[in-house]
């Protein structure tokens, strides 16, 4: 079962996507902010990390560069999260390490594909 990290600091969303994930099949762990995200990335090594790119503490951004420049964490695939739909806003995400990155609001199969996509690339061979 893959171990997934949410970075949320929104309770509907949290709410809404965590139990949508558990329904098919994986475990969700919580974090609030980019400061906790980073602290539970480390502690429970997930498979994959979701990432609100607009948090309080520490923002995404922040958290996904501390996340990668980490090599007990640089491994793990970040899914940077954003209302915003720019495309200087992907290329910021992909700036600062997240491996792909999807906006709100969550169209749950694209997720999900972009999801499974980073879970097979970091698969051992």
């Amino acid at each position: 079962m893959h171990k997934i990290l949410l970075v949320e600091d929104n309770e509907m969303n949290r709410d809404m996507l965590s139990r949508r994930l558990e329904r098919r099949g994986f475990e969700v762990i919580m974090a609030l902010d980019g400061a906790q995200g980073v602290k539970m990335a480390r502690s429970e090594n997930p498979t994959l990390i979701l990432m609100d790119m607009s948090l309080p503490v520490m923002d995404g951004w922040t958290a996904t560069r501390t996340l990668k420049d980490d090599p007990a964490t640089a491994r793990i695939p970040v899914i940077g999260l954003s209302a915003h739909a720019m495309s200087s806003d992907l290329n910021k995400a992909l700036e600062a390490g997240c491996d792909d990155y999807d906006t709100k609001p969550i169209d749950l199969i694209r997720l999900l594909e972009k999801m499974q996509t980073q879970l097979d690339k970091s698969r051992p061979n």
